[in-house]
C-alpha cells in the first residue's frame, strides 16, 4: 500500500470508530439511523452535484445498478449493526463485525476478483483480523446474558460489510463512479428504502431529532466522510489490502468502549492492538 492509501485508511478508521461510538452511546434505533441518513443526503448533496458537473459524470444503467445494490446492502448493514449494539457491548459487536467483513472480503477478492496479495500482505491481514477476533473474544463478555444475540447480529453485519465492500470496489475502480458520488447515491437510496419503516415510526424519528440532535448531526457528517476516504483509497489500491487495513478502527472503537463506556478488559485490548498494528505495517510493506 502507498503512503497516501495508508493515510486515507487510518484517517477513515478514526472517523469510523467515532461515529460508531456516537451510535452506540445514543441508543440507536431505526428513527436515529434514518434521521442521520436523511441529513447526510442533504448535507452532501451540493458536493455530489458539483462532482457530477465537474467530472461530467453520466448515470448509465450499470452505474445505477451498482448504486442500488450498494444502497440495499448498506441498509441491511446499518439495521443489523444497530440491532447488534442494542443487544451487545461496543467492544464485542464492533470488533466481530469489522473483523468478519475483511476476512470474507479477502476470500472474495482472491476467488472472484483475481487479486493476488503477497505473502507479507496476507500475514498482515491475518494479524489484523485475528487481533480483532481476539479482542472480541473476552470470555466474560461472551458469557453475559444476551451476548449471543449481539454476536449473531455482529456476524451478519460482517457479511454485509464484505458484500458492500466488493460491490463498491467495483463501482469506483471498474465502473469509475466518483467515490463521493458512490457514497452519496447509496446513502440516498438507503433513505428511500428505509422510508416506509421511518413513516411507521414517526415518533422515533421525531424523538431522535429532538433528544439526540447533536449526535445525529455528527454522525451525519462523519459517517459518509469515513467511507468516502476508504472508497478513494480503493480507486488505486486492491480491496484485499484496504479491507483489512481499515479495521484498525477496531482498536479505536475498543479503546472508546473501554475508557468512555467503561467496558473494561484493558490487557486484552493492548495485546490485540499490538497484533493489529503489526498487521497494518505488514500490509504497508506487502
Amino acid at each position: 500500500m502507498t503512503g497516501l492509501a495508508i493515510a486515507l485508511v487510518l484517517g477513515a478508521a478514526l472517523i469510523h470508530a467515532s461515529w460508531n461510538y456516537l451510535l452506540k452511546k445514543s441508543g440507536g434505533g431505526i428513527g436515529f439511523v434514518w434521521t442521520f441518513a436523511a441529513l447526510s443526503s442533504l448535507l452532501y448533496a451540493p458536493l455530489a452535484v458539483g462532482v457530477v458537473i465537474v467530472q461530467h459524470f453520466e448515470f448509465t444503467i450499470e452505474a445505477l445498478a451498482f448504486l442500488f445494490a450498494s444502497a440495499v446492502l448498506h441498509t441491511a448493514y446499518y439495521l443489523l449493526l444497530d440491532r447488534g449494539y442494542r443487544h451487545g457491548d461496543l467492544s464485542v459487536v464492533y470488533p466481530l463485525a469489522r473483523a468478519t467483513g475483511p476476512f470474507l472480503t479477502i476470500l472474495v477478492a482472491i476467488g472472484m476478483l483475481g487479486e493476488r496479495p503477497g505473502t507479507v500482505a496476507l500475514c498482515g491481514a491475518a494479524l489484523v483480523v485475528g487481533g480483532a477476533f481476539f479482542l472480541a473474544a473476552s470470555p466474560a463478555k461472551l458469557r453475559e446474558a444476551g451476548a449471543s444475540r449481539g454476536i449473531a447480529f455482529a456476524l451478519l453485519t460482517g457479511c454485509m460489510i464484505a458484500s458492500y465492500t466488493v460491490v463498491d470496489k467495483q463501482a469506483v475502480s471498474a465502473v469509475l463512479i466518483p467515490p463521493l458520488l458512490q457514497d452519496w447515491g447509496a446513502n440516498l437510496g438507503r433513505v428511500i428504502v428505509m422510508a416506509p419503516l421511518a413513516l411507521r415510526r414517526r415518533e422515533e424519528v421525531k424523538a431522535a431529532w429532538t433528544l439526540q440532535r447533536k449526535a445525529v448531526m455528527l454522525v451525519a457528517l462523519l459517517c459518509p466522510l469515513s467511507y468516502i476516504l476508504v472508497l478513494t483509497a480503493m480507486v488505486f489500491t486492491p480491496v484485499s489490502y484496504v479491507a483489512p487495513a481499515r479495521e484498525i478502527s477496531i482498536l479505536f472503537g475498543a479503546l472508546m468502549g473501554a475508557h468512555w463506556l467503561r467496558e473494561g478488559d484493558v490487557p486484552r485490548r493492548v495485546a490485540a492492538a499490538a497484533a493489529m498494528a503489526l498487521g497494518v505495517v505488514a500490509l504497508a510493506i506487502g
